[in-house]
């Protein structure tokens, strides 16, 4: 591979995933300092990218809003590719291993990377690449995209992951300026869902030692377990609609923030904020927080943490007031 390669990453979604493979840009611009890189991702996650200094151009993709009438979004699809086949790559590396992001892949005119049919999300996908490379499915997705880059450009990884991204330098009026900690409440699925007895004790602590409880949301139904929340919370705040962006802005200014299996705990994590990710549902081995001591994972299927459980974690990670 050249000193400067024009590398393509397809990481389409969903939040959590695209900022798992935040890590693989750093990496190649260490190998490769004058490396050029783009990158494919739904549109609603577009954001995500573009916090990265190293990525140049973010191509949206809409998937999602296709799949609802494929023949109407022919044109859209159609200039997509288009794009994809007239910038001059030297290497497309998908890291998602789906075979929607493999189809993506294919619009390109250049070397296409990606797992092996047993490395693969969807095996399938394997057929859709030039050159394959297999990484253990036992491995944290941060390490299995850093590993599959490392293979397809030929360098080794070293150290922890390094995210590369700063918190947006965008003013929320409506937050005042107090130390503040967030509180994701929200997520996908009912069952990773912190009871809210819970989330009501832990806000309390965080009064008793100075600190606003802030809590965002996505939908009308979180958002009026927010102002449930905020409610029984002394000086609780249930947050405006935000964007990405602003989210960004709220959690990288945080003293902590504790959430449950969302995206948006990922994104706090990986501005170094002091994260506790709380699993209730789910195995954080494989896909949990993943950034360094100041990232802390409890819990896991059926084995909710405690209140006390979460409060003696931010006390490790100097959280107090």
């Amino acid at each position: 591979m050249q000193n400067a390669p024009n590398i393509v990453l397809i990481k389409t979604s969903s939040l959590g995933d695209v900022l798992h493979n935040l890590p693989v840009v750093t990496d190649i611009l260490q190998h490769f300092p004058g490396a050029k890189i783009d990158w494919v991702v739904e549109e609603g996650f577009a954001a995500l990218p573009k916090l990265h200094p190293g990525v140049r151009h973010v191509i949206p993709v809409a998937v999602r809003r296709w799949r609802k009438s494929w023949w109407a979004s022919r044109h859209e699809m159609g200039s997509v590719c288009r794009t994809l086949r007239d910038r001059r790559y030297d290497l497309a590396l998908d890291t998602q291993g789906l075979l929607k992001s493999a189809l993506i892949t294919r619009c390109t005119h250049t070397l296409r990377c990606g797992y092996t049919r047993d490395s693969a999300r969807e095996p399938l996908a394997s057929w859709f690449y030039d050159r394959t490379f297999s990484v253990g499915k036992d491995l944290h997705a941060v390490e299995r995209n850093r590993l599959l880059a490392a293979a397809a450009l030929g360098y080794d990884t070293a150290g922890a992951p390094n995210y590369g991204i700063c918190t947006p330098d965008i003013v929320l009026p409506w937050l005042a300026a107090q130390p503040y900690s967030v509180l994701l409440h929200a997520t996908s699925r009912d069952d990773k869902l912190w009871n809210e007895e819970n989330w009501i004790a832990l806000g309390k602590h965080l009064h008793l030692n100075g600190m606003r409880a802030v809590l965002p949301w996505g939908s009308e139904k979180e958002r009026a377990r927010a102002e449930r929340l905020s409610a029984a919370i002394p000086d609780a705040l249930c947050a405006p609609r935000l964007n990405l962006n602003e989210a960004a802005a709220l959690l990288g200014r945080a003293r902590a923030v504790v959430g449950v299996d969302t995206g948006l705990s990922h994104l706090a994590a990986a501005l170094d904020v002091p994260t506790v990710g709380i699993y209730t549902a789910t195995d954080p081995g494989l896909t949990g927080l993943y950034a360094g001591a100041r990232a802390v994972n409890l819990g896991g299927k059926e084995a909710s943490p405690t209140v006390d459980n979460v409060i003696a974690t931010l006390l490790r990670l100097g959280v107090h007031a």
